[in-house]
């Protein structure tokens, strides 16, 4: 058999990415170029900006993660882009882009769903064991997803209105820090004591789906409250009470599942998998399950790359999964829809 040499582009939100990835599990390149700076003053992604960057930087991305894979474009197997769900206007940048080489170097276009890829980024890291289930975390999706086998998701459990990202990011405003606020949380939350009793929104019996709209607006209401009453918090204890929250019921509910669906492997996926305490907490658990594997990808293969989507769209290549030159960007797309 041919070894599978997949190009993969990511603009769905304020990273420009390209990679190469041969055989779904080795990476021969992958490049990002972050737009953090350029959001951070603004304290979130403003859309039309990250959109110009994009524009700016695809070329230059693509041709260096081309470079360092010492590649051609006539060794390629496919160009596989994240189609959705995103920004819209930063979706299309990739999108066109992987479209015009698609066409140029007469190659198959693979269309992916961005949490695919974050799932898909732990196959880089070990081979999946099915039936499994990740735990994915992001800025804007919060989802347990079920796959009994390669390419076959299931979305078990989602969130229905924060995700735990968001959350973060929120929650980091208020204590006047700077975007993107997760990593800045669960720094402070390790040098405080989780003192503050968060609420936990477990919703009804045997739901997995998550909702962090009220825990994120009981902080607010705590910080609020003890401005009024001239009180002083302490930040640090804030973070801590509030990632214990958080984490509290995003690894109780995946063990849950865990049980309930009897897997053999549990992978995390998405930015929020770079939280150490999550990362921490839910090796803890999983472990005294007994005989269930965990995997959870390095920072670099958390956070938005390209390497990700390579990986998933060598798997949707050899699943049959084709796009024409009329794929759009669709910042609703549906993770089932990929099911074969």
């Amino acid at each position: 058999m041919n070894d599978l040499y997949i190009l993969g582009i990511e603009t769905s939100c304020d990273e420009t990415a390209a990679a190469v990835v041969k055989n779904g599990t080795q990476i021969l390149s992958n490049v990002v170029a972050s737009q953090i700076e350029v959001h951070k003053r603004y304290g979130g992604v403003v859309p039309e900006i990250a959109s110009r960057q994009h524009v700016e930087q695809i070329t230059i991305v693509i041709e260096e993660a081309m470079r360092q894979a010492e590649l051609n474009f006539s060794d390629l197997t496919g160009v596989a882009v994240t189609q959705g769900p995103g920004l819209v206007g930063a979706l299309l940048i990739g999108v066109e882009a992987a479209k015009t080489l698609a066409f140029a170097h007469s190659l198959p276009l693979i269309p992916v769903h961005h949490i695919a890829g974050h799932i898909y980024a732990n196959r880089l890291v070990k081979e999946m064991k099915f039936p499994l289930l990740a735990l994915v975390v992001s800025g804007g999706h919060t989802e347990l997803v079920y796959m009994k086998e390669h390419g076959h998701f299931k979305v078990i459990g989602e969130t229905r209105d924060d995700a735990a990202g968001e959350a973060y990011d929120k929650v980091a405003r208020v204590l006047s820090m700077p975007y993107p606020g997760g990593p800045h949380i669960d720094r402070l939350a390790h040098e405080g004591e989780a003192n503050i009793d968060f609420p936990r929104a477990w919703l009804e019996e045997g739901s997995y789906d998550f909702s962090f709209s009220g825990l994120k607006s009981a902080v607010i209401n705590t910080v609020h409250n003890a401005e009024q009453r001239g009180e002083t918090i302490q930040p640090a204890d804030l973070a801590a009470s509030f990632q214990a929250s958080v984490v509290e019921v995003l690894v109780e509910k995946t063990v849950r599942a865990v049980q309930e669906y009897q897997v053999n492997q549990v992978i995390l996926a998405g930015g929020v998998a770079a939280n150490k305490g999550l990362r921490n907490h839910l090796t803890e658990r999983i472990a005294e399950l007994g005989n269930v594997d965990l995997v959870i990808p390095p920072m670099n293969l958390c956070t938005d790359n390209a390497a990700m989507i390579a990986a998933c769209g060598s798997v949707f290549f050899e699943n049959g999964i084709r796009a024409d030159l009329s794929l759009n960007a669709n910042p609703g797309l549906d993770l089932e829809s990929f099911n074969r």
